[in-house]
C-alpha cells in the first residue's frame, strides 16, 4: 500500500524527459511508477511535474494541483508532490497559498524527491508509460537558453544555456538502444546553440552526424531551432544521413519586421525568407514545423495581414500558433502595453489557424496515392496508428492504418496511402 507512484506531467516534452528520469530514480528504489495515468490511484504517491510557460499553461498546472488537494485532503491520495517549472518560479507564492501540498521542488532539484523516499524493495519496480510507446524517446541535450526574446518567461525559469558533453549524449543513446528504442527526438529550448557554452561553437551538426552513425538509431528527429544564426552545416548532415528526418522544428513568431523588432528576434522579414528558402534548397523535401503568435503588443491589424501572406506564401507542412500572455518579468510585461485585446487576438488566432489548417488539409492530399514509411505506435479502435520520418510524436498528424494482418508495435511498414483529412493520413496494407 503507497508503494506505487503517479506522475503526471504537464507542459512540454523536455518536462517528460524529467519525469521519466525521476520515475528511473523512484524504481530503483523498489516503487512502481505510473506516468500520466488516466486516474490516479487510490492510495497511490503523486508528483505533479508542472508548466509555467504561458498564462493557460500555468492555469492547467494550477487547477490540477488544486484538485489533487482535494483528494490529498479527503484521504485518497496518500502523498502530494510538486516540482517543475511553475514551482520554479512561484516557489514562496505556492507555498503559501497551497499549503495542501507536502513537498514542493523547483526544475532542477527534483532528484531530491527520490532520495528523501524510504527504500521499500531490493528489486526494481515496474513501470507503466501512460504516455508513449517504448520504441521513442525524448533525449534533452541542454537546458536553459540565452536568446531573451522579450515575451518568454523561460530563461527566467531555467537560467542560461547549459550543454550536455557529447560523449554523455551518445552513452544515453546508445544505452536506449540497447533498450529497444528506434525513434529519438533530439530537444532542447534552442537546439542550434548547442556547444556554444562548453566547445565555443555551435556543435549540433556535429553532435547530429555522431548520433546518426549509431547502429540502431532509425530516425533522429530535431526540435527547437532558432532561426537567427541558423548553423548551416546543420543541413549537409540533415540531406545525407537517411535516418536524419527531413524534419526541423523552428519557431518564428511572426514575419512582420516591426513585431520582430520589438520581439527581440534579432532577425528581419528577409532574412527570414532567405533561410527558409535555403534550407528547402539544400534538404530537398524537408518539412517545417513553425510556431507563431499573434497579439503581441504593437501588433497592428497589417502586421497581422502581413503574417496570414507569410504561412500562405511558405505553406509550412506543420504550423501551431498562440496568442500573447504577458509573463511576470519579462521584457515586454516590464516595458509594453499588453494593447490587443483579448478578443482581437482570439479573432487572430482562429483566422490563422483557419488558413494553415487549408494548407495543411492540401499537403495531406498530395500524399494520397504514394507509399509511406512508417512506424507503428499503438492499436486504436480498427486502426493501427503510425507516423512517418515527419511526423513528431503528440504534436504532428498521424497516419491511421487498416490491416488484415496485425502489425508490430515499434515496426517499420511501407504503407500505401489511401486518403487524408486535414490533418492525417489513412493507409491500407
Amino acid at each position: 500500500m503507497g508503494n506505487t507512484i503517479d506522475i503526471i506531467t504537464l507542459g512540454c516534452s523536455k518536462n517528460f524527459v524529467d519525469s521519466q528520469r525521476l520515475g528511473t530514480m523512484f524504481r530503483a528504489r523498489g516503487y512502481d511508477v505510473r506516468l500520466n495515468p488516466e486516474q490516479v490511484g487510490e492510495g497511490n504517491r503523486v508528483v505533479v511535474n508542472t508548466c509555467g510557460f504561458i498564462g493557460d499553461a500555468k492555469e492547467e498546472s494550477i487547477n490540477t494541483i488544486l484538485e489533487l488537494c482535494e483528494a490529498r485532503t479527503a484521504g485518497r491520495i496518500r502523498e502530494l508532490s510538486v516540482m517543475g517549472c511553475l514551482s520554479q518560479r512561484y516557489l514562496k507564492e505556492l507555498q503559501h497559498e497551497i499549503p495542501e501540498v507536502d513537498r514542493w521542488y523547483g526544475k532542477f532539484d527534483w532528484a531530491a524527491l527520490a532520495d528523501e523516499l524510504p527504500r521499500v524493495g531490493t528489486g526494481i519496480g515496474t513501470a507503466q508509460n501512460g504516455e508513449h510507446p517504448a520504441h521513442y524517446a525524448y533525449v534533452k541535450i541542454a537546458e536553459g537558453c540565452d536568446r531573451r526574446c522579450a515575451y518568454c518567461a523561460i530563461p527566467l525559469i531555467t537560467g542560461p544555456h547549459r550543454s550536455r558533453p557529447m560523449e554523455e549524449i551518445e552513452a544515453e543513446v546508445r544505452e536506449l538502444v540497447a533498450q529497444g528504442v528506434c525513434d529519438f527526438q533530439i530537444i532542447e529550448q534552442e537546439l542550434t546553440f548547442y556547444g556554444t557554452d562548453i566547445y565555443g561553437a555551435s556543435r549540433i551538426a556535429e553532435l547530429t552526424e555522431r548520433l546518426a552513425q549509431i547502429e540502431g538509431v532509425a530516425w533522429l528527429r530535431l526540435h527547437y531551432a532558432y532561426p537567427d544564426h541558423f548553423p548551416m552545416e546543420l543541413l549537409a548532415v540533415m540531406r545525407e544521413h537517411e535516418n536524419v528526418c527531413k524534419y526541423l522544428d523552428i519557431a518564428l513568431q511572426h514575419i512582420a519586421n516591426p513585431v520582430l523588432e520589438r520581439m527581440h528576434r534579432h532577425i528581419t522579414a528577409e532574412e527570414t525568407r532567405t533561410l527558409l528558402q535555403t534550407i528547402r534548397r539544400e534538404v530537398p523535401g524537408i518539412s517545417l514545423r513553425t510556431t507563431m503568435m499573434v497579439g503581441f503588443p504593437g501588433e497592428t491589424e497589417a502586421d497581422f495581414e502581413e503574417l496570414l501572406d507569410f504561412v500562405r506564401e511558405m505553406r509550412f507542412e506543420r504550423l501551431g500558433a498562440f496568442a500573447y500572455s504577458e509573463e511576470d518579468g519579462t521584457f515586454a510585461a516590464l516595458h509594453y502595453k499588453d494593447d490587443v485585446p483579448e478578443e482581437v487576438k482570439q479573432r487572430r488566432l482562429s483566422e490563422l489557424m483557419a488558413v494553415q489548417e487549408r494548407i495543411s488539409a492540401e499537403l495531406c492530399a498530395e500524399k494520397v496515392g504514394s507509399t509511406q514509411r512508417c512506424i507503428i505506435d499503438r492499436k486504436e479502435g480498427d486502426y493501427f496508428i503510425g507516423r512517418t520520418e515527419v511526423d513528431s510524436p503528440d504534436v504532428d498528424g498521424e497516419v491511421l492504418i487498416t490491416s488484415n494482418a496485425p502489425l508490430q508495435i515499434g515496426q517499420f511498414y511501407d504503407v500505401p496511402i489511401t486518403a487524408a483529412d486535414e490533418f492525417d493520413l489513412y493507409g491500407k496494407l
